[in-house]
């Protein structure tokens, strides 16, 4: 019998894991070595300011066995947020269990009781085919929207604030 699944919001207490985990991640899916004291100050600065999002984590006999984060996108369009879904992470041994499938409902039932939220968004690496088979079983549909970026967070020292480009002059 497998046992249950609790969903819950991510907290202080849980920082370590989220990090190592985060770190997991971005090794496995980047081929990313992410420095300990800087993902650390990420989880940190995240929980510091909640308008920059929340975790959800998925627990089995107490212990986390997956996580998620979400940060909010205003859309002027719509006058309300999309909640994008970033940094999930399930150790190998419970993949292919229902764990992401349980935080995705549990996260879809809190948006859309919300009235200032009118959709998810994620991005997901391209020949990644099993995860997208999965978000398209929860009803996701891909866009036609890409991602471009300019990334100079190389540039910050771990664990450092990053600028900001308008108040550090």
């Amino acid at each position: 019998m497998v046992e249950s699944l609790t969903i819950r919001r991510g907290a202080r207490a849980d920082r370590e894991l989220l990090a190592a985990h985060n770190r997991a991640m971005a090794e496995e899916t980047e081929g990313k070595r992410l420095d300990e004291r800087a993902s650390l100050a990420g989880v940190d600065g995240l929980f510091a300011d909640e308008a920059r999002g929340f975790y959800l984590v998925a627990a089995r006999a107490g212990r986390i066995v997956g996580q998620l984060m979400v940060t909010r996108e205003w859309s002027d369009w719509r006058n309300a947020d999309f909640w994008w879904i970033q940094s999930v992470y399930v150790p190998p041994a419970e993949r292919r269990r229902g764990v992401f499938s349980a935080l995705f409902r549990a996260l879809e039932a809190e948006a859309r009781a919300s009235r200032t939220v009118c959709g998810l968004r994620l991005y997901a690496e391209r020949g990644n085919e099993r995860a997208h088979s999965t978000y398209r079983a929860l009803g996701m549909r891909e866009t036609h929207y890409r991602i471009f970026e300019l990334d100079w967070s190389g540039r910050v020292e771990p664990g450092a604030r990053a600028p900001d480009p308008v108040m550090d002059d």
